[in-house]
């Protein structure tokens, strides 16, 4: 239905016009749109999607005039039985659709002439191996929008898989620790039908008192916090774990100012540390030396200093013989994580004298380090869920409702064959001169 809008005048005291509108309207009427949920073409198979089948069927009765359909596919973690049943079609060709959603980077051969596409595309840091996929979208005239570059006006993201990187990341560090110290077993989260049969294995572990320090306080730290609430550990503050003993198990969470500090011996001040970290060291070690688990759950800026060094974990006083390792940023802010692990296996031990990898679990002087890249996947019905439901509230009523927002201008890289403006310095990788 249509929305009325009158623009009214009156006069105040001084004879100056003050306008206000009035409006008249029952129900905004929504913008035709077909919807399609691509299937996932990259080698690395992720069952991940980005609207469920419930999700999808939301869509049709929430927004007026929009229609979804499925590309079939043999991989994901919904059926397209489960799609056909919640009254979603098949769709037989990618071409009858205005946008186009899925996890991924999309296969350049896979892509689909003059659509828009929704994905994780891993372009504007310059990743070399996706500077092909970048040249087919900006040749093949595509839109391309990426759920990282989705922010509020602040930009912060508003859509992102990190509390699911944290509840596995952290679950899998407890596997790694109890595997070890050979104390328990449990089975691994991708072997779960959800994140509750994952929880009830968190009830088999039984820990000395051990001491556990994560590292973040965003998205992934809270995804962190869950896990490690579920098993009971107790938490304490980062004084308290620095100068107490416990008898049970305890962890603590920090963030940077509890581990950074001027190179100068200045008063830290937080906001100059993200917005230019150099001339700051860490200061860390005091957690080192206490420690048993660490679980690294912060973003870590390349220019920033090492949470620790290899001269470090030489030190007979380095007590870390676990690290779960989420952030996964190679050789950056944990020098022990020589690579990315995988789902099926999560782990491999790194010997600080020879610098070197070695099997998991094979000395005690080793360290242990858990360091699977894509996390989420290891849970992919309960974060295809979650992913959906932000979707749905926070990115859809840009492209099929009432509201006008910059939300997906800032998040599209191209258009219209050219790089958008916020992202024109990719031109230079596009040609190949960098």
């Amino acid at each position: 239905m249509l929305i009325h809008i009158f623009n009214c005048i009156l006069y105040n005291e001084n004879n100056k016009p003050i306008h206000f509108y009035l409006s008249t309207s029952i129900k905004p009427t929504h913008q035709e749109m077909k919807i399609g949920i691509i299937k996932e073409g990259k080698k690395t198979i992720d069952r991940r999607v980005p609207f469920t089948p419930e999700n999808a069927r939301e869509i049709l009765e929430r927004f007026e005039g929009a229609e979804v359909g499925f590309e079939p596919s043999e991989i994901r973690c919904f059926s397209d039985s489960d799609y056909l049943k919640q009254g979603i079609s098949k769709l037989n060709k990618l071409s009858s659709c205005d946008l186009l959603f899925g996890i991924k980077e999309v296969p350049p051969s896979q892509l689909v002439e003059g659509k828009t596409y929704f994905f994780f595309s891993h372009t504007i840091k310059k990743q070399p191996y996706n500077r092909e996929l970048l040249r087919t979208v900006l040749a093949k005239n595509i839109r391309l929008v990426d759920y990282e570059l989705l922010t509020d006006p602040s930009g912060q993201r508003i859509i992102a898989f990190g509390r699911y990187a944290g509840i596995v990341g952290a679950y899998n560090g407890l596997i790694a620790y109890g595997e070890r110290y050979k104390l328990y077993r449990l089975k691994p989260a991708h072997q779960c039908l959800d994140i509750i049969e994952m929880i009830s294995e968190l009830k088999k572990i039984t820990l000395p008192p051990i001491k556990i320090v994560l590292t973040g306080r965003g998205r992934v730290s809270r995804g962190c916090v869950e896990t490690l609430r579920h098993t009971g550990i107790r938490q304490v503050s980062p004084q308290e774990y620095l100068s107490n003993t416990f008898s049970e198990p305890v962890f603590t969470q920090l963030e940077s100012r509890n581990y950074i500090r001027r190179s100068d011996g200045k008063p830290l001040d937080v906001q100059a540390y993200y917005q230019d970290p150099a001339e700051h060291e860490s200061s860390f070690g005091t957690y080192a030396r206490t420690s048993d688990l660490l679980i690294s759950g912060a973003y870590w800026n390349p220019k920033a200093p090492e949470l620790f060094s290899r001269k470090d974990m030489l030190s007979d006083d380095f007590r870390i013989r676990v690290v779960a390792d989420i952030t996964c940023d190679i050789q950056g802010s944990i020098p022990c994580t020589l690579r990315s692990t995988t789902i099926e296996a999560p782990v491999f031990d790194y010997d600080p004298e020879s610098n070197r990898e070695a099997p998991a679990y094979s000395a005690d002087r080793h360290i242990t380090v858990m360091a699977v890249d894509n996390l989420p996947c290891e849970l992919p019905r309960d974060a295809s869920r979650d992913f959906g439901r932000d979707l749905i509230d926070l990115v859809l009523p840009s492209l099929l409702g009432p509201e006008q927002q910059q939300l997906i201008e800032r998040a599209t890289i191209a258009a219209n064959g050219k790089l958008t403006k916020r992202y024109s310095y990719l031109q230079d990788f596009v040609d190949g001169k960098e």
